[in-house]
């Protein structure tokens, strides 16, 4: 069910040097119907790892990817606007840029519930999307567009470029960090891409994670957490070229990349490198600290709530997210402090959080139930959240937001947002 792993996901080096410890954690997405609440619930460790050799940081853990992003796996994207609107405006850049038509083939790993390839299909250009996750693939099937459920491999590559089903784009977002088969994953994309094509990455920015002590991006299915440079790194290693970045706001802070098989690297790029190198980002020192700075978090928000429970004040949730998972068996949170978390997917209702065991409401209940307090956990998403309630704002409701430093947000931030 689990394996360790004793040397670099990336390049195979052996001196690594442990960051942070997490304890033993439920599993992030695993959420629990009712009837589960009475089984024992596996919990697995949780520990972060700098590699010297390739400045790659990634978790030693590995749980098998069948129970990662099996039938209890119940992340569906589009149920958030923010982030529809990042990828259709990423979709349109595309289009326009590459000049894309009926004659291409846009591949998607990882592509959910289509959310974003529906953006290429209104256009008429022909899409594949590839994602092992049956709840949000038969979505996808459902709503049109073309999808396998498995996983991308080198060898699923290989079959469908003997199809004749060459890539012109490649787009994988928020999926690279989940591979356990980082390497070959990589060879893939370079197998079915065009000589022509690009290969369009998204992945959280670990330079945005250690500065903004966002911990709870840590779990089971991020295996890895990607500097530019030991990505660089990883694809030079295939024979494939990163000749762009773009640094995005979503997800508290992740890269775009732009990865071809010839090399044009632009001055963003070496720009974004050269400061990666003055930061320290590719040293085992800029990590170091960083477990104090988790624990503190831990310390404060804990006391932040307890004075709140102290003084009789109900306190809910927002997001039944993996985040949420990670913050909430970290810190021990549970059903004696949280009435309930909120979330707008509906296949999540009705279900309790890994570990801590709080359940999963709709979101009207915050109005219904107006509690005083309401922790933020989808932190993430928070002007796109706090705008949808301003209801709940308006009569007097509060939220918290725990990363990078737990307080209660203004009533003035929350109305302008």
């Amino acid at each position: 069910m689990m394996k360790i792993a004793t040397a670099c996901r990336s390049c195979g080096g052996t001196n690594l040097t442990r960051v942070l410890d997490l304890g033993r954690t439920a599993l992030a997405d695993r959420l629990l119907t009712e009837a589960m609440l009475a089984e024992e619930e596996p919990v697995f460790p949780l520990t972060v790892w700098y590699c010297s050799a390739c400045s790659l940081v990634q978790i030693r853990e590995q749980v098998a990817p069948e129970i990662l992003f099996g039938d209890l796996y119940q992340y569906f994207s589009s149920f958030s606007d923010a982030l529809l609107l990042h990828s259709r405006d990423n979709a349109e850049r595309l289009i326009e840029q590459r000049r894309l038509g009926p004659g291409s083939l846009v591949v998607e790993l990882a592509s959910n519930d289509g959310y974003m390839l529906k953006n290429f299909k209104a256009w008429g250009i022909p899409v594949l999307g590839i994602d092992p996750a049956p709840g949000p693939a038969k979505a996808a099937i459902a709503a049109g567009i073309d999808t396998m459920m498995t996983f991308f491999t080198r060898d699923l590559a290989r079959q469908l470029r003997s199809e004749g089903r060459a890539a012109d784009v490649i787009i994988a977002n928020n999926v690279l960090a989940h591979v356990p088969d980082l390497n070959g994953f990589v060879e893939g994309i370079g197998i079915l891409l065009k000589e022509d094509g690009v290969a369009v990455i998204e992945a959280p920015y670990v330079k945005d994670l250690i500065e903004h002590c966002e911990f709870d991006t840590i779990y089971h299915q991020h295996l890895c957490y990607f500097s530019i440079s030991a990505l660089r790194h990883l694809f030079a290693r295939h024979g494939l070229h990163l000749n762009h970045v773009m640094h995005l706001p979503i997800h508290g802070g992740s890269l775009r990349l732009f990865v071809e098989k010839r090399p044009a690297p632009s001055p963003q790029l070496q720009a974004m490198l050269e400061a990666e190198v003055a930061a320290g980002v590719v040293t085992p020192e800029y990590y170091l600290d960083f477990a104090k700075r988790v624990e503190a978090i831990k310390t404060d928000l804990l006391n932040l709530l307890k004075e709140l429970k102290a003084n009789g004040k109900r306190i809910a949730a927002y997001g039944a997210a993996a985040k949420g998972c990670t913050l909430l068996n970290y810190t021990g949170i549970g059903p004696e402090t949280l009435d309930f978390v909120v979330d707008r997917n509906i296949h999540k209702h009705g279900r309790y959080m890994p570990g801590r065991h709080v359940p999963i409401r709709p979101v009207e209940q915050l109005l219904t139930e107006m509690p005083d307090y309401t922790l933020l956990l989808a932190w993430n998403f928070a002007d796109e959240i706090i705008s949808q309630q301003a209801a709940y704002v308006q009569r007097g409701g509060r939220f918290i937001v725990p990363v990078p430093t737990p307080r209660v947000a203004e009533p003035e931030r929350m109305m302008v947002a």
